[in-house]
């Protein structure tokens, strides 16, 4: 039994790693801020999954909040942290940079500074394939240099990455980045492609459909991430003998390794809901890049992780559950 840490339990990620934890017989605590990024009732209903269950406890208070950061960590003795909280979104970067500040960078530090002094086991921390930018080498790999991203967002995670090494090296503080790669499934984001083309069609609204369909995307199953997280959370990393640095630090890519395509995810959404789309083709958007991809190679060597959930299975999965949240 672990005591666990989990930054952003409210969160969609947050939430089903949270679940998966208890399931195995860890304690956790939850800390989130449950912003108006999107709908506060959705996160407070994945919350009220979480807080019947014994082991779980939780801290509503924001990361770039330092003296509340301080006194979690005060109050508890974490084995480990998995700090999945952050101002997502890259087209909100645009809109908000301040947000993406306070809680990317300035909340990152707070994380850090209390890893560090109360000697934290390991940070598993949440980075993102947005760090790949403009990159067209694919699939993308985690050698693959990342100095040009194309949105706030993209460079806060980068830079999360950065600060994350330099408290390895300086305090031998273990920590893991994980680049997501299109995280889907139930209780996923309202702002994401699934959700906005489920909801669309359902109301017989027209979709929206960027660079005129011309994107792949490496959508990757809820169930298949979680997997991943509390694997590497498990395993302590060690210094990478390729490297030029001895701390203990890693980043690895969390794909599906399994691009697809946006017209094949359209199809797919369609063909659950008995319905078509109308679709209205547009340009691509500013920050957007046209397709990811990720190269699993080395998480899959580390910890064995193995996505198994085709687009097809997982779909459904959020499209049953979408029904019934939403009483359709």
């Amino acid at each position: 039994m672990a005591h666990i840490l989990v930054t952003g339990a409210a969160g969609f990620i947050g939430m089903h790693t949270v679940q998966a934890l208890l399931d195995r017989g860890d304690t956790v605590v939850g800390f989130d801020s449950l912003n108006d990024y999107y709908s506060p009732k959705l996160k407070r209903d994945r919350l009220a999954c979480l807080t019947s269950r014994d082991g779980f406890t939780m801290t509503e208070a924001a990361l770039e909040d330092a003296d509340a950061v301080r006194r979690v960590f005060s109050d508890h003795t974490f084995d480990a942290v998995i700090h999945l909280a952050a101002q997502a979104g890259v087209r909100y970067s645009l809109e908000n940079p301040q947000a993406y500040v306070n809680s990317n960078l300035v909340g990152f530090v707070n994380i850090l500074e209390a890893c560090r002094h109360h000697r934290v086991g390991h940070l598993c921390y949440a980075s993102s394939s947005s760090v790949y930018g403009a990159n067209r080498r694919i699939p993308f790999r985690v050698e693959d240099r990342v100095d040009h991203p194309v949105s706030l967002y993209a460079a806060t995670k980068k830079s999360n990455e950065l600060m994350a090494h330099c408290y390895s090296h300086l305090f031998g503080l273990p920590t893991t980045g994980l680049r997501f790669f299109t995280v889907y499934g139930p209780w996923g984001r309202p702002d994401m492609a699934i959700w906005l083309f489920t909801e669309a069609i359902l109301a017989g609204r027209p979709i929206e459909v960027f660079n005129h369909g011309k994107m792949r995307r490496d959508f990757t199953y809820i169930d298949d991430i979680v997997q991943g997280v509390i694997r590497v959370s498990d395993r302590i990393p060690e210094p990478d003998p390729e490297a030029v640095t001895d701390a203990p630090y890693r980043v690895y890519n969390i794909g599906n390794n399994q691009p697809v395509e946006l017209m094949h995810l359209i199809g797919c959404i369609e063909q659950c809901l008995g319905r078509t789309a109308e679709k209205i083709m547009k340009p691509m958007q500013p920050g957007d890049v046209p397709a990811t991809y990720a190269d699993v190679d080395a998480l899959q060597k580390a910890v064995g992780f193995r996505p198994d959930t085709p687009i097809e299975t997982g779909v459904k999965r959020f499209i049953d559950w979408y029904r019934t949240y939403h009483s359709v």
